[in-house]
């Protein structure tokens, strides 16, 4: 296996910057997935790793080679598509060995590598049918499995679950981050999919418009953004934003909305924020995730913070073992959650509290986070 290090990469197509300066060093035996909007670069970045694109800038190492100048087949890289690319004609053994057989590897190897793979995969009763017999997930194994008989040290994987439905996925997911256990690989990933970025990576590159926003652990990804575009993108539902004003009043902190119908004095929580440097009057965004607001649907439940506010139901989503809630204040529709929907009808106008331990502020025209960081 082998540790990847990206240094200042850029991919231009004309005129058009597709990765711009992008850095990253991924630690052998890593799980890194690559996240972001479709049109971000992440593809792209993925297919510069493999060799299939040529960088416009920058160098690539893997383990301690530059490779720069080399040839896919020469990188000792294996990458699983979205497209399954299955050879119709040939079986699932035929199909898993032909790299192998173009290499001019003997038989009996072909014949021990394709076995061990099948078996890691549970596909051994599928060796002998065609792509055509099979299922999309059983399609996905063979790609995956085609990939492992090359024993490489690099794994990447271009959104291999995309054409899966969704229980599919949800048992992929949990077969891939088994098979990275197992076989203690490098493993790049790259998906649109926040719920496979967060479940599947031990640390998550977070790319926008060609450019790298933040890396770390999904722990940090979700609770420690830092700018507005990572704040939104991660959650479901996502980040709840709130414009408005930040203030102090004999001292204190205050942020208040631009409609003025959310109003807030940062009291245990305001040194979690970087306030030094702002301004009297600073634009900012308030973010709060739908855990961190409370509907007081009953009496004698608290609240979050002394200043409490009144909110009109408008949607109710139950989903079981809990409910999603969109309310508004003013402009402004949040949404929360909620462990059931009882007790909650459209049109009430209920009391709502803010966790101030669980709230963000983004600096409004830079979109960075005024949140100190760890550490």
């Amino acid at each position: 296996m082998a540790r990847v290090v990206i240094e200042s990469l850029s991919k231009n197509f004309d005129s058009v910057e597709a990765v711009k300066s992008f850095d990253l060093e991924v630690d052998d035996k890593e799980f890194v997935v690559l996240v972001g909007p479709s049109g971000c670069g992440k593809s792209t970045t993925l297919r510069c790793i493999a060799g299939l694109e040529e960088m416009t800038a920058g160098n690539i190492y893997i383990g301690d080679q530059m490779v720069n100048d080399l040839p896919p087949r020469d990188r000792n890289i294996a990458m699983v598509f979205q497209d399954y690319a299955l050879y119709p004609h040939m079986t699932v053994y035929q199909n898993m060995g032909f790299g192998l057989k173009l290499r001019k590897f003997a038989k009996a190897e072909i014949d021990q590598r394709v076995k061990e793979a099948a078996e890691i995969l549970g596909i051994q009763e599928l060796l002998h049918r065609k792509p055509r017999e099979l299922s999309g997930g059983q399609r996905q194994r063979v790609a995956v499995g085609r990939a492992i008989v090359r024993k490489p040290s690099v794994f990447l994987f271009d959104e291999p679950l995309s054409n899966l439905d969704a229980k599919l996925r949800v048992q992929m997911r949990a077969e891939l981050s088994k098979l990275h256990q197992q076989l203690k690989t490098t493993i790049i990933y790259v998906t649109h999919d926040q719920v496979e970025a967060m479940t599947m990576g031990s640390r998550i590159a977070v790319m926008n418009r060609g450019k790298l926003q933040q890396i770390g652990t999904p722990g940090q990804i979700y609770t420690e953004p830092v700018n507005l575009f990572v704040a939104g993108f991660f959650g479901s539902p996502p980040m709840n934003f709130i414009p408005g004003i930040l203030t102090t009043e004999n001292g204190r902190p205050i942020y208040r909305s631009d409609d003025r119908s959310v109003g807030l004095e940062l009291k245990g929580g305001a040194e979690r924020f970087e306030l030094e440097t702002l301004s009297e009057e600073c634009p900012v965004i308030m973010g709060i995730r739908p855990e961190g607001i409370r509907l007081a649907v009953k009496a004698e439940e608290p609240a979050y913070s002394e200043l409490t506010h009144r909110a009109q139901i408008e949607v109710v989503e139950p989903l079981g073992h809990e409910a999603i809630i969109y309310a508004s204040i003013g402009y402004h529709s949040l949404a929360t959650r909620a462990e059931s929907a009882e007790n909650i009808r459209i049109g009430d106008l209920v009391p709502v509290s803010f966790d101030q331990s669980k709230l963000h502020l983004f600096n409004r025209e830079t979109q960075e986070s005024l949140l100190r960081k760890s550490g």
